[in-house]
């Protein structure tokens, strides 16, 4: 009922009501998160900021973020005992490209509407979008899979085996960097080619950490901060931002921070 509520707000801005909502929403939230809590206690401001874009990207945000409400309702509904368990590998995928896939389509969207410059490697970019999402959601599901579990949220399918889940996402990772990579090569400034390229070096660090460690493993502030140094010598010397991601995630003690992002 909420996900449907929201969704109205989306479609028709009422400040009046989302106030009333915010409201009702903030003191209900069933979970203990005080951060979520703030968070909703913050949507009037959250829905002005959005409603103050221009039109073109309002209506594209609504679009995709109306697509992941109305999937998300779905995965709620089926929630037995307050547990919701993924059924296979397709279920899983699926909900991936709800909660991550839809996420990398409107970045894309988002990439191309104000540059003109990438128009010719739309579609590439459209082709690898969904993947590009979806591989940082897994090494996500992969990473907290055991506390997850605790929560009543069982996204890795009994009877798969780890192994598979883990090789699913190293391939949307590869399709991840590739999407990078064409990003890079058609000329998308510093800006967005780091803002892609962060996130896809750091699933590939976390994901060689999870798989010799376990879930809950996670990379130090210590190794974050590394690789985000090499990422910046990377574009400082006009190199390919993904070169090398798959491995050698040790945190280089000495590189030099440039500032940039």
């Amino acid at each position: 009922e909420a996900l449907e509520r929201f969704a109205r707000l989306l479609e028709r801005y009422e400040p009046r009501e989302v106030e009333e909502v915010s409201r009702l929403w903030a003191q209900e939230v069933p979970c203990e998160q005080t951060g979520y809590r703030e968070l909703l206690a913050e949507l009037p401001a959250v829905l002005a900021a959005f409603f103050a874009l221009s039109p073109n990207a309002v209506e594209l945000i609504r679009e995709h973020v109306l697509r992941t409400v109305h999937g998300m309702a779905g995965f709620v509904a089926r929630m037995d005992g307050g547990e919701l368990r993924l059924r296979d590998i397709p279920d899983l995928q699926v909900y991936c490209y709800v909660v991550a896939g839809i996420v990398g389509e409107l970045l894309t969207e988002l990439f191309l509407r104000e540059r003109p410059g990438l128009a010719p490697a739309a579609g590439r970019l459209r082709e690898r979008a969904r993947s590009f999402g979806e591989g940082l959601q897994l090494v996500n599901i992969l990473k907290d899979s055991a506390s997850d579990a605790v929560q009543g949220r069982i996204y890795l399918p009994e009877g798969v085996e780890r192994t598979e889940v883990l090789a699913l996402a190293r391939r949307n990772l590869e399709t991840a960097a590739e999407y990078v990579h064409t990003l890079q090569e058609a000329g998308a400034e510093r800006g967005v080619v780091a803002f892609t390229a962060l996130p896809v070096r750091l699933a590939h660090a976390t994901l060689d950490r999870v798989e010799a460690s376990g879930p809950g493993s996670k990379l130090t502030r210590h190794e974050v901060y590394a690789i985000l140094q090499r990422l910046h010598q990377a574009l400082d010397r006009n190199e390919p931002a993904l070169s090398s991601v798959s491995g050698g995630s040790a945190a280089e003690p000495g590189v030099p921070f440039v500032p940039g992002l």
